[in-house]
């Protein structure tokens, strides 16, 4: 693979030329400098994005999108923040998809509740209610609303159709209200990378191989973090379209923030066959298109891949892998270890080495990655005849929407499966998010899902439980099936791969599927269930801040699911103030105990008290302030506290990473760089102010940090704020940055989060 991070022209679609500072590139001769000039114009992406922007810049875009989807995990929270705000009907369609349909056994009936409160405010309001078991959120969306030239906008991280010609991404749950509020989605428009393809990937390489490939390029260095993927070349001819899902799906680990493709035939004839043929449209960069930087993929060189716990991006081929299985496993128990070290835990990898190979415990291939036919077709080819044993090795698979299913009931692919040893199951995002096919304690699971995060596949450090997972392709999980677990790349066997001719059986959703869109019935009542709990009162910001440190993480990366983890916590997705119990329960335990105790001063100060004047620990740092000038008074001044991390935010769009914060009293994030983009969204819309730092740590967990008259810098505009940090020794002063922040953001901030931006601004 070729990367250049610099600028490059592509002519016609098919010729990369270098552009150079200095001089004008010979290739370029037949073009006019306003052609040169306006290149940057001629990519598919900006075409799109174009289209969809409402502000007079496209430098700094206002989109407003064509269709929003959400899932069970997180539409609950949309719907709740929509309605606080006063949503009245849904000016687009917005899928309520139940694909997470978690297990909440420490809830009784809220799964079911919070799916009946679903329906009824689909009813309401004009929205569609996707039932559980009928399909994964993005298999759905591919099949009924991805098409060239939309955009899309879903609470779930993996809100990717760029294959099908849909620029869509991932956000968290104030983003999606925001659009069911007619209002725009705010960002600066990103850098476009072209991820040139050429080649044709070998017999028994899978749509997951490139994907970790690229991952593993690309993540580690920010190569392409908050960037636009563009994807042209001739390669992508080789491909089919379920091929190009199952990568394009994937771009959300190289921490991109858009995907885009080509389209050709067998886009039209994917929508056609889904009953849109109007949907298509055939989408290629200008006669002379400009890109701020390059990849270019052959995909015949790409072998068949693993990505190691515990992050897609930890990618190595299986042959390599197998010929230095203890050296390479020593590495990543080490980093693994490290990760774990917060709960004492050693992670093992290397006893799974069996006669110098490693040996998986369990296989699962599942979810908007994995679950696609052509994945579990090309799997059951391979099992055909075979067997997975009965030596304790299991294998799962999931697919992605019934229609799915359906055909491989259709083509006898569902009874190979089963002859084999395999389980089928039903449409369902569970393996994704730790809801099912939790491994055995130590156990090693290798999957064709989107991502293998410490505890993703449902183990719980901090019981003394510690599994793992790996990331393979459906072709490799199969191969590693009929050998005992051993670890196989599909391109050592004999491959007789089948070719089928698909049907979309439709009427399966026609029966299920709850469509109000533009039907809204506004005196539909709301069934609320036990579980679902108002959103807590959140106050405005005062002009001074004082806030305690209540976490400080070191690691290079902090991921969502570490920040708020999956599992027990799912139980409770709909009551802010019952999963906030859970926030960094399997990083930093303490975290929400030491949240709580700060977060009794601000409760005192908003009942009308004073803990400046009571409380010994406030008394001595209004002390300090004063004594060097400052006013801090509990008339002027909020009181919280804030986490510090270098990188927080990688992975998932649930806003509860967020949420969780400020409902226990959190009012800042302090970090050397935000992960992903939504994350800092997700912060902004629940009032948190996402500062970044780059000086020496000189504050500690229990050190409290001083902000003064950060309400008026932050409404005038700053970027810069000074604060300081006190300790015993005096105040240290540190520089902090809030970098872009639009004024809506601002005034977001200032009034507590969104819903009372929304309510106060009427």
């Amino acid at each position: 693979m070729k990367m250049r991070d610099s600028g490059v022209y592509l002519i016609g679609g098919r010729r990369i030329v270098e552009a150079q500072e200095a001089e004008r590139p010979a290739e370029l001769s037949p073009f006019s400098e306003a052609e040169i000039e306006n290149a940057y114009r001629e990519t598919i992406s900006f075409r799109i994005l174009q289209a969809h922007n409402h502000s007079e810049s496209m430098d700094r875009l206002s989109l407003k999108f064509d269709a929003l989807v959400a899932q069970d995990m997180t539409y609950i929270g949309v719907l709740q923040t929509a309605i606080a705000c006063n949503v009245k009907e849904f000016p687009i369609p917005f899928v309520l998809s139940s694909c997470h349909n978690a297990l909440c056994y420490n809830d009784g009936t809220s799964n079911e509740d919070d799916h009946l409160f679903a329906m009824g405010a689909a009813r309401k309001y004009g929205g569609i209610f996707l039932p559980t078991h009928q399909a994964v959120m993005h298999q759905f969306m591919r099949e009924r609303f991805a098409g060239g030239g939309s955009m899309i906008l879903g609470a779930d991280s993996h809100t990717r159709y760029g294959a099908l010609g849909t620029m869509a991404t991932g956000e968290g749950g104030g983003e999606i209200a925001k659009q069911l509020l007619s209002k725009s989605y705010d960002i600066t428009r990103p850098e476009t990378v072209l991820v040139y393809l050429i080649g044709a990937p070998k017999p028994g390489v899978g749509p997951q191989d490139v994907s970790i490939y690229l991952i593993g390029k690309v993540f580690k260095n920010g190569f392409v973090k908050n960037k636009t993927l563009e994807f042209c070349g001739p390669g992508i001819a080789s491909l089919s379209v379920d091929f190009r899902n199952g990568i394009d799906v994937m771009t959300t680990e190289s921490s991109a923030m858009f995907s885009i493709w080509e389209t050709d035939d067998k886009v039209r004839d994917y929508l056609t066959l889904h009953g849109r043929p109007e949907a298509f449209r055939e989408l290629h960069p200008g006669g002379l298109a400009y890109y701020d930087s390059l990849i270019e993929l052959d995909l015949g060189e790409i072998e068949p891949m693993i990505a190691l716990p515990f992050h897609p991006s930890n990618a190595y081929s299986i042959r390599e892998l197998n010929e230095n299985a203890d050296d390479i496993l020593h590495a990543a128990e080490f980093a693994c270890t490290e990760q774990m070290k917060e709960f004492g835990i050693r992670v093992d990898l290397r006893s799974k080495i069996v006669n110098g190979k490693v040996r998986a415990d369990q296989g699962v291939i599942a979810g908007c990655a994995g679950g696609l036919f052509e994945n579990i077709a090309h799997a059951a080819d391979i099992l055909r005849g075979r067997s997975i044993g009965n030596q304790g090795y299991t294998l799962n698979i999931y697919p992605a929407s019934q229609p799915v299913n359906y055909e491989l009931m259709r083509h006898g692919i569902a009874a190979d499966l089963l002859e084999s040893g395999a389980v089928l199951r039903s449409a369902f995002c569970g393996p994704c998010f730790g809801a099912g096919d939790v491994p055995f304690n130590g156990g090693f699971s290798i999957r064709h899902t989107t991502r293998n995060y410490s505890n993703r596949e449902g183990s719980r450090p901090g019981k003394g439980q510690m599994a793992t997972a790996a990331l393979m392709d459906a072709m490799s999980i199969a191969a590693t099936s009929i050998n005992g677990g051993i670890l196989t790349p599909a391109t050592e066997l004999d491959l007789d791969l089948r070719s089928y001719k698909y049907h979309f059986n439709g009427s399966i959703y026609d029966k299920r599927l709850l469509d109000c869109f533009g039907h809204a019935e506004p005196s539909t009542r709301l069934v609320k269930g036990p579980g679902i709990g108002d959103i807590p009162k959140i106050p405005s910001l005062n002009e001074n801040l004082l806030v305690k440190c209540a976490a400080l993480i070191t690691d290079p990366v902090t991921t969502t699911d570490e920040l708020i983890p999956n599992g027990e916590s799912s139980s409770y997705r709909s009551n802010f103030s019952k999963i906030a119990e859970y926030t960094l329960s399997a990083k930093v335990p303490e975290y929400v105990g030491r949240c709580k105790a700060i977060r009794a001063w601000q409760e005192e100060i908003t009942a009308g008290g004073d803990p400046f004047l009571r409380d010994e620990e406030l008394k001595k740092a209004a002390g300090l302030l004063r004594g060097n000038g400052y006013d801090c008074s509990a008339e002027n001044t909020c009181v919280g506290s804030f986490l510090y991390a270098n990188s927080p935010g990688d992975g998932s769009a649930r806003e509860y990473a967020a949420s969780n914060q400020k409902v226990l009293g959190g009012w800042a994030n302090i970090c050397r760089k935000y992960a992903t983009k939504r994350y800092r969204s997700n912060l902004i819309n629940w009032g948190l102010l996402p500062f970044t730092y780059q000086g020496e740590l000189v504050f500690e967990v229990g050190s409290f940090l001083w902000i003064p008259k950060i309400r008026s810098q932050l409404l005038a505009g700053a970027e810069k704020v000074k604060a300081c940090v006190l300790s015993d020794g005096g105040l240290t002063e540190i520089e902090l940055s809030l970098d872009t922040l639009t004024e809506r953001e601002r005034e977001i901030i200032a009034k507590g989060c969104l819903i009372n931006y929304n309510r106060l601004s009427e």
